[in-house]
């Protein structure tokens, strides 16, 4: 045995032990001092370590306490290891509390020694080896503990805290960084929530009844758990085959309870952490176990947004694995359906200022908090999370729940700037770092930094800071939460604020005195009715008015600036009525300010718009781009179209399989008519996009043409696919026939507008060997269905298939095969129909049908010989018939738009006869599209540039009068309004004129020219 330690035999210790940093250097000598010998001989060589350590008086102390636990040669296998004469000094110099381990189970610091000691553990191995602890086989299907008593939840705690020793010890010299601490936290937890559902197994006997998953949420579920932390988890359950579901959840349900019993319970051990399960549905009111229908059911219907927030971190941690995925595939496409609405930011920063506020009002803690203060690790998350759930539907890299790595993706993707992203990122693992140096200490859930100096000293030199820990810590705290500070208010700037901002007090208050004046001076007609729905609005305590509050003192002068003020507040109203308590769409109105502007001129310029935007409030954010507002193109719309009719056609076809036949009943919608419902929902959206497009001067009539048509086409070519399946299943059998759909008129001149019926044709081939009075059947069946799924009610603009300009009009068969309509064309056909053919397009259907069709009318609507002077005349006859007979009686024919001198119909006639007479031998003039066989027309010298042009301009105008009104009335018109005032006011404001002479002096100039030019072309009038 060594002599005793004596201040004799070693003069200069305390001076020693002073420069290695003891604080109390003369306490230090006297545990020396009263030591045995064999410690010392283990303790002397480690001085130099002990003096490095975070805290080097709370080092030594836990050192001797852990020596005089050990034996003879477990004392010599720690004076022989180097590594764990590093390592241990590290851990002993922080955390007090695994000090307080090692005194009672001296053998675990063995797992600081040798190789294994920087090997980091997979989380199998911890499975493993908690469920040993509990006396579980780790390689049963369910694992279940030998006992639920005491002694097992110790032994529980025993091996969960060796792990701990033996990451600390990883993480305290640096063989380990933050980010697979809390990795390596967050597998632990789940080991041991695994060892906890063990010991639940032997504690309820009826547990074999159901399959129970646990799912972790928060920093579990991120993989980026704290040393001492709550656990957050879901419950979701499901009964095995053949048992009863009540049964099964009630079994569940004590499994859930037994599993959080044991790992909170207090033994001589301590305890593990709190098994939080209030993120649940419905929170703490609700059910601890669901099934993983009861849980859709709610978050599609009821959940908030903060729960779909909180689902972005789900992970399946423990339990069925495999049910866990089942709830993973179910829940977590919806938190991205979500987050479309964009309602998450609102809910994030209402959260926030919660928070903050709550903090405020206990200033000390509030300077002091590393997780939940301002430039705290809460505002590194808030920001990385709402950037995700904004970005993250359309980019999928950045759906990672783990903060570190979004953040990463997140700057990869140009989403947040390289600089602030490494601010951020630089902030999030020093903070994480303080946090659990914090925790370490005793083991305890802390978030505050402490004030106590001698505390601070230990948390800089944890940090590796020397010459000055207290004030190097503080420096570099301050510093890092003014960083994110800066850049978390950066990412959460709101444009909008800045229009506020320049409104006087007064008024950005919005108080009823101020609303009445400025509403008054604005130009509201109705100032009354206006404040009324401004109260309406803003007032109340709840989040929406407040969001009104700020967004109406600037919308109001929008209002303004547009036709119809009080029609534009009206519908804001009626948007925000609309949509209830979920106001998603006013957070993206206060952070863009092209949103909420554009949206003020919409709802103060168009009826029809507005409309639209009541049935589709998510179409609002389209509104902040123009090149959301470009239409989108055709093979897009289709694709999705007939996407939604497979997926109704698939669940159609699956029904018979189960024995309930196709999906019919009272009061229950058909799949064709749930996906020609679907594809009606695409349309309102397309449309809104268009009028928005138009209204905005971002497309021109030859654009709003083309787009209108494409999504008429692609509406019936979807209602056709629909009305298919439905016959066929009825059948029982593939149709007998191929079916095609003509475009006529204005649908097939690729030039409707937003009011025009669908012209159409339908045609059908009998397929070979099939009977012809079936195949017509079939087609007349398909036909018939397609009008009645178009025709039903619906929360759209009305889409009226109007099939009249077939052979015979309203006399003839609805249906006619190739072969009918080559023989009536032979035999009967008449110069009307020639020319109603030159707007005929067989766009729908069968591709090679159409293209058959086609073949068959070029010859009739191009004649080789053109049109003969008979013709002529017939052609010239009836367009005289029509102009004195089809205008509505006591209308001013100079100011109709389509049948008016000078109007629609003149330039159309003009096109067409010229295309009878000349298509046959000039390519450019075979086409659909009026304008188009226009520009053949001057191109080929038919007509010289001017008349040409004075007839394009004259069209064009006509065409946006038609279309504008439309847009501003809700209804359509050929009419120029000139007896409401309102109405022709807005009509002339929305088509950019000084006033509303001036748009009827240059429609009248425009008719004037373009009918002499009509008189001279069409009908040989010469001077």
């Amino acid at each position: 045995m060594s002599a005793p330690w004596t201040p004799e035999r070693h003069p200069s210790l305390t001076g020693r032990l002073a420069r290695l940093g003891f604080t109390d250097a003369g306490h230090a000598e006297r545990l020396l001092a009263e030591a045995a010998g064999e410690q010392i001989t283990v303790v002397d060589p480690m001085l130099d370590a002990l003096g490095g350590a975070a805290d080097p008086d709370l080092a030594l102390a836990g050192l001797l306490r852990l020596l005089a636990g050990l034996d003879g040669p477990a004392r010599a296998a720690l004076q022989a290891d180097e590594g764990a004469r590093q390592r241990l000094p590290a851990v002993l110099g922080v955390s007090s509390a695994l000090g307080e381990h090692l005194a009672r189970h001296p053998g675990d610091w063995v797992v600081l020694s040798g190789d294994g000691a920087v090997q980091r553990p997979r989380p199998q191995q911890l499975r493993d080896s908690l469920l040993r602890a509990v006396g579980a086989d780790p390689g049963a299907a369910e694992p279940c503990a030998r006992d639920a008593g005491r002694p097992t939840l110790e032994a529980l705690r025993a091996v969960y805290r060796r792990h701990l020793l033996h990451l600390a010890g990883r993480d305290l010299t640096g063989a380990a960084d933050v980010g697979e601490v809390a990795a390596e936290l967050a597998d632990l937890a789940a080991a041991a929530l695994e060892a906890g559902l063990a010991v639940a197994r032997a504690e309820v006997p009826e547990a074999e009844l159901c399959r129970l998953a646990v799912i972790g949420m928060g920093k579990c579920g991120g993989r980026e758990l704290n040393y001492v932390s709550d656990v957050d988890v879901i419950f979701v359950a499901e009964p095995r085959p053949g048992q009863d579901e009540t049964a099964a959840l009630r079994a569940a349900t004590r499994l859930a309870s037994a599993l959080m019993r044991a790992c909170s319970a207090s033994t001589p051990e301590g305890s593990l952490w709190e098994v939080d399960a209030a993120l649940r549905p419905e929170g703490k009111s609700g059910p601890l176990v669901r099934t993983l229908a009861s849980h859709r059911a709610y978050y599609e219907r009821w959940a908030k947004a903060w729960e779909f927030q909180a689902l972005l971190k789900a992970r399946p941690v423990a339990g069925d694995l495999e049910l866990g995925e089942d709830y993973m595939a179910a829940i977590g496409p919806l938190v991205w359906k979500a987050a479309a609405g964009e309602g998450f930011v609102e809910d994030v920063q209402a959260m926030r200022r919660r928070v903050e506020s709550h903090l405020n009002k206990r200033t000390d803690e509030a300077e002091r908090q590393l997780k939940l203060g301002p430039g705290g690790l809460r505002d590194v998350e808030f920001a990385v999370q709402l950037l995700q759930l904004v970005h993250g539907r359309a980019d999928e890299t950045l759906r990672s729940p783990n903060t570190l790595r979004a953040l990463s993706c997140l700057s990869e993707g140009g989403y947040v700037g390289r600089d602030d992203a490494a601010g951020l990122a630089s902030a999030y693992r020093f903070l994480r770092n303080v946090e659990h140096l914090l925790q370490l200490h005793r083991l305890r859930r802390t978030h505050t930094v402490p004030e106590d100096p001698h505390d601070l000293r230990r948390l800089g030199r944890a940090l590796g800071l020397r010459t000055d820990p207290v004030g190097e810590f503080t420096t570099l705290w301050r510093r890092h939460a003014r960083g994110v500070r800066t850049i978390h208010e950066k990412l959460f700037y709101r444009p909008l604020l800045r229009a506020v901002a320049r409104l006087p007090q007064e008024e950005a208050r919005l108080t009823p005195e101020a609303a009445r004046a400025r509403l008054t001076a604005l130009g509201f007609n109705d100032p009354a009715g206006a404040l009324r729905h401004i109260e309406a609005l803003s007032s109340g305590v709840s989040r929406r008015a407040a969001i009104q509050r700020t967004l109406l003192p600037v919308m109001l002068g929008w209002f303004a600036d547009a036709p119809d003020p009080d029609a534009g507040l009206l519908g804001f109203r009626q948007v925000s009525d609309a949509l209830g308590t979920t106001p998603w769409y006013l957070r993206l109105l206060r952070d863009e300010v092209t949103v909420a502007e554009r949206m003020a001129r919409v709802l103060a310029s168009s009826r029809y718009a507005t409309d639209l935007l009541l049935r589709a409030p998510e179409a609002v954010a389209i509104l902040g781009s123009d090149a959301e507002l470009a239409p989108r193109p055709f093979e897009a719309l289709l694709s999705e179209a007939l996407a939604a009719v497979r997926r109704r056609e698939d669940g159609d076809r699956a029904a018979p399989a189960e024995g309930a036949g196709p999906r019919q009943g009272a009061g229950r919608d058909t799949p064709a008519e749930d996906a020609v419902a679907a594809v009606r929902g695409l349309r309102r959206r397309e449309l809104f996009r268009i009028g928005v497009s138009d209204l905005l001067g971002l497309a021109d009539v030859r654009t709003v043409g083309e787009a209108l048509t494409d999504i008429t086409t692609v509406t019936i070519e979807a209602a056709l696919q629909a009305a298919v399946n439905k016959i066929e299943i009825e059948r029982r059998g593939p149709l007998p026939t191929r079916i095609a759909v003509v475009a006529m008129g204005r649908f097939g001149g690729h030039e409707l507008g937003y009011g025009s019926d669908a012209d159409v044709m339908f045609v059908h081939d009998p397929l070979p060997g099939a009977d012809e009075r079936d195949a017509q059947t079939a087609a007349h069946a398909v036909a018939e269905e397609l009008r009645r799924l178009l025709a039903r009610p619906a929360p759209d603009p009305p889409l009226q298939i109007d099939p009249n300009l077939r052979p015979e009009g309203r006399q003839g068969p609805l249906v006619r095969t190739l072969a009918s309509y080559a023989a009536y064309y032979a035999r009967w056909s008449a110069p009307w129909e020639s020319q109603a053919l030159l707007r005929a397009d067989p766009i729908i259907g069968d591709a090679e049908l159409g293209h058959r069709f086609r073949r068959l009318i070029d010859p009739i609507r191009w004649p080789r010989d053109g049109v003969d002077e008979a013709a002529l005349r017939e052609i010239r006859r009836i367009k005289a018939r029509m102009e004195s007979e089809r205008l509505p009686r006591g209308v001013e024919r100079r100011l109709h738009t389509k049948l008016g001198p000078g109007g629609l119909s003149d330039v159309e006639w003009v096109v067409q006869l010229l295309q009878l007479q000349h298509a046959h031998e000039i390519a450019g003039l075979r086409t659909t599209r009026t304008l188009a066989a226009l520009d053949a027309a001057v191109e080929a010298g038919l007509l010289d540039d001017g008349d040409g042009e004075v007839l394009s301009s004259a069209w064009q105008l006509a065409t946006r009068i038609r279309g504008t009104m439309m847009l501003v009335r809700g209804r359509a018109s050929d009419l120029l309004p000139t007896d409401h005032h309102k109405e022709r006011s807005a009509v002339t404001r929305v088509l950019g004129y000084p006033g509303t002479g001036d748009l009827l002096e240059d429609y009248r100039r425009h008719a004037r020219r373009a009918r002499a030019v009509v008189e001279r072309v069409f009908y040989g009038v010469t001077d």
